[in-house]
């Protein structure tokens, strides 16, 4: 059975998190690269970016903030879903 998390059920994004994203760009400015409304990506850093989202928003990030950080229960090793890089 499939249960889906709410904020109110104490799922939040944390400050650290918050502070890392926001080194990078606002949440104007990743709203309108994901191509949602300011209110939609609001409520991720009151709660948490949807799985649907989460390589998305990673790519926007420009895989600054990995999809591990964004949802470590979706992504629990750290290099998961990160692009491959060649080798030098």
């Amino acid at each position: 059975m499939f249960v889906m998390m709410t904020r109110t059920q104490g799922v939040h994004m944390d400050k650290q998190l918050q502070d890392k994203i926001l080194s990078v760009m606002s949440q104007s400015e990743l709203g309108r690269r994901l191509g949602k409304k300011p209110q939609t990506v609001s409520l991720w850093f009151k709660g948490r970016v949807p799985g649907e989202e989460v390589l998305r928003t990673s790519e926007a990030l420009e895989w600054r903030v990995t999809p591990h950080d964004l949802r470590p229960d979706l992504y629990p090793n750290p290099d998961d879903s990160l692009p491959k890089t060649e080798a030098a």
